[in-house]
Parts: C-alpha cells; sequence; structure tokens
C-alpha cells in the first residue's frame, strides 16, 4: 500500500497540481493585501471616504447603540451583517479570477499556436537516401 501511495504521489500530475495550489494561495494572499490595501483606499476616496472593511449592519445585539466600528460591535457581542468586507472579498475574487483568465488565455494561445506550426520534413529513412543516390548516380 505504501509502495501504491508512493507512485501515486510521484506522479507528474499531483506534483503540478500540489505546486498550482501552493502558488494559488500564495497569489491569493497578495491580491487580498492588493484589494485591502490598495484598491479599497482608493475607491473610498472616490466614494466620500467610505471604509468598506468597516461598512456593517447590526442584526441584534445592538438595540439603540451605534457602533463607530466592526470591532466595537463584536465586543459588544453584537450580531453583525459585514457587508464591506464582502465586497472586499467580491474585489478579490473578480481580480484573481481575471488574473487566472489571463494565464488560461495565454496557454490555449501557445498550444494553439504550437498546433498550427507546421512540423518540419522527416528525414528521409536510409532506403530512401540509398535510393536518391542510385537515381543521381543512373542520371549522370
Amino acid at each position: 500500500m505504501l509502495k501504491e501511495f508512493k507512485e501515486f504521489a510521484m506522479k507528474g500530475n499531483f506534483v503540478d497540481m500540489a505546486v498550482g495550489i501552493v502558488i494559488g494561495a500564495a497569489f491569493s494572499t497578495i491580491v487580498k493585501s492588493f484589494v485591502d490595501d490598495i484598491i479599497m483606499p482608493v475607491v473610498g476616496v472616490f466614494t466620500g471616504g467610505v471604509d468598506f472593511s468597516n461598512m456593517f449592519a447590526v442584526i441584534k445585539g445592538g438595540e439603540g447603540v451605534t457602533f463607530a466600528t466592526l470591532e466595537a460591535a463584536k465586543e459588544a457581542g453584537a450580531v453583525t451583517i459585514n457587508y464591506g468586507l464582502f465586497i472586499n472579498a467580491m474585489v478579490t475574487f473578480v481580480i484573481v479570477a481575471f488574473a487566472l483568465f489571463m494565464v488560461i488565455k495565454g496557454m490555449n494561445a501557445a498550444k494553439k499556436a504550437e498546433e498550427e506550426a507546421p512540423e518540419a520534413p522527416a528525414e528521409p529513412s536510409d532506403e530512401a537516401k540509398l535510393l536518391a543516390e542510385i537515381r543521381d548516380a543512373l542520371a549522370k
């Protein structure tokens, strides 16, 4: 059983998939930081200083109380709908999806170009070379 697992784990597709998952997780972290720390503050400036990560609606636990931040609402035990964080997550998703689209589009274009490239003519066999020599000798 250990031998079968080792054969499975060492297959090229499995290793490629594992590398892809690790790189994808790292890429996702970078994109999340890009959205949270660069994109959304700029969007906030254009929307009048709105901080999307601090947009929420209190469902329960905040009757008559207005919370300044999401953290304050959570500390008070209020149940909230964090729609600002959802907006951040959606922007992150769109950026990751677009990046993957571009990678896949590039791979498909490369594969199509490879398929369309004319193959080099095959080297003639030894018999064909010998027959060509005989033909050339007879022509003289």
